[in-house]
């Protein structure tokens, strides 16, 4: 009986104090920014990269993509440096690092500079997308956590909006110059974001991690209705980082070989119970359909997707993917506040559904229109924008930002920030290669035939999500072992025999 009311979603309770939790969620969000005006810009700057360095179809696919390899250096090294230096200051140097990449992509005088300015930026990158979903989770009560943690993906289309704006304001400078100020703009938004990120409070779970009670009790007391509530907050978490109810403080001790990074490794991928095992899947699946199902094909390429679909003005191409970028950015704002309403996965099976007939529609519009290249077929043209139109605006409204909210708040405190960067890596591996064989992919097998092949992967995605992912909507970080049957195995006996042993060793001590 207890089991089939977990598996039911639990209606949120109401919060009317989140406005200082919406401030750190906007400002940790800030992060993602940059990882959407790289994509968006790149998706233009290629047009005039390949002219100006005259490089091949092989060359612009791995600039295009390689990022998203580098990145998977950054996602894996901000989990450990969040766990060390903390949340808020790992998106300090998340926003340094890209910062450097992007003045070295903007002074790039070859191919080979270029590429190492990927590799810079791309290590930014890994970081951001890693930090700013793992921060606001963790700053965010339960009844708002949904909408807060779907800012990083709205300030991710923010950047995309803002990458396809300046492909489209510098698009008329000089060949030499055009794609370099288009990239190398990229540094301002990350100076910004470490200034305004030191006006924002440390995470109050990482805070307890570190035996800062006092710290994270403030913090709490900041995003929780009354101070009562703040104390029964604090109580969750310490119970979640393995901390005696009877130890108390302001400052405590917490054992170092608890928070050892190999025993972490242990609990998440080495031996983790089935709990830990399905909730790592679950991350791990969502985030690889996430991005198997096309969707940097449409945002990166979709200059050459217009192009493919008979619109060859480069004008009226930069102009329609601003048009995308537009209605990609107006439907995540949507998705924020569906989130706590609807449910994760109601969103979910509605967005990868309707991405499945999007992209079967944009399938059939380019294959019309690859077997009439000599003639404009009207209607095969305005199914494809149609089309890339409706598969964004699925995304963003599920898809795009459940990744993030769901692999976010599903990880026990412990293994969360490497739980996550586990979920980015295979986010990012996939998006690597998806994003490096779009072209060859094209030539093998036409373009229309690729967006075919997604479409047959999303169908995929919906049977995975019906039938593994379970509705996290309305509870607690502290209540997802429960939801994913942590409780039911040997977890709640590890946790005591934590506890037992941190209380021993504080006797001794």
């Amino acid at each position: 009986m207890a089991s089939a009311k977990l598996e039911e979603a639990v209606e949120p309770k109401k919060k009317s104090n989140v406005k200082y939790a919406s401030f750190c969620a906007i400002l940790a969000s800030m992060a993602s920014i940059i990882l959407g005006y790289d994509i968006g810009v790149m998706s233009g700057a290629a047009l005039y990269i390949k002219k100006d360095l005259k490089i091949t179809d092989v060359q612009l696919e791995i600039l295009m993509g390689i990022l998203n390899v580098y990145s998977l250096i950054g996602s894996f090294a901000a989990g450990r440096t969040s766990d060390w230096i903390g949340r808020r200051f790992t998106v300090v140097f998340a926003a340094a690092i890209f910062f450097a990449g992007a003045l070295l992509m903007g002074f790039a005088v070859n191919y080979a500079m270029l590429m190492a300015g990927r590799f810079v930026a791309g290590v930014g990158v890994g970081y951001a997308i890693m930090i700013a979903p793992v921060y606001t989770a963790e700053i965010s009560p339960a009844a708002a956590r949904g909408f807060l943690t779907s800012f990083p993906e709205v300030f991710i289309n923010i950047g995309i909006l803002l990458g396809y704006v300046s492909n489209y304001a510098f698009a008329r400078l000089p060949l030499h110059l055009s794609w370099r100020v288009m990239l190398g703009i990229g540094a301002v938004p990350s100076a910004l974001l470490a200034l305004m990120v030191f006006g924002m409070p440390e995470s109050p779970r990482w805070l307890v991690m570190k035996g800062r009670l006092a710290d994270a009790r403030a913090v709490l007391e900041k995003t929780c209705d009354t101070p009562e509530e703040a104390a029964e907050r604090l109580t969750d978490i310490k119970a979640a980082a393995g901390i005696p109810k009877e130890l108390d403080g302001d400052v405590v001790t917490v054992p170092k070989e608890r928070n050892g990074e190999t025993q972490v490794w242990k609990e998440l991928i080495l031996s983790p119970t089935p709990a830990v095992r399905r909730i790592l899947l679950s991350a791990v699946g969502l985030h690889f359909f996430q991005q198997a199902s096309g969707i940097d094909s449409v945002v990166l390429y979709s200059p050459l997707v217009f192009k493919s679909a008979g619109i060859t003005d480069d004008n009226k191409l930069l102009g329609t993917t601003c048009a995308v970028g537009v209605t990609k950015t107006l439907f995540i704002l949507v998705a924020t506040f569906l989130l706590d309403r609807a449910g994760r996965r109601p969103l979910l099976l509605t967005s990868t559904g309707g991405m499945v007939i999007s992209l079967i529609g944009l399938g059939t519009g380019l294959t019309v229109v690859g077997h009439h290249p000599d003639a404009k077929i009207p209607w095969a043209v305005a199914l494809c924008i149609l089309s890339i139109l409706a598969y964004v605006s699925f995304f963003s409204i599920g898809l795009g930002p459940m990744a993030s909210v769901y692999t976010s708040e599903i990880f026990p405190l412990r293994v969360r920030a490497l739980g996550f960067a586990v979920g980015v890596a295979s986010n990012r591996v996939t998006s690597g290669v998806i994003s490096m064989t779009f072209l060859s992919l094209s030539k093998a097998i036409t373009i229309g035939g690729s967006f075919f092949l997604y479409s047959g992967i999303a169908v995929l995605a919906w049977v995975f999500f019906f039938t593994y992912l379970r509705e996290t909507r309305g509870r607690t970080l502290e209540e997802m072992g429960k939801l994913f049957g942590m409780e039911d195995t040997d977890m709640a006996g590890e946790e005591n025999a934590a506890a037992k042993e941190k209380t021993v060793e504080m006797r001794t001590s």
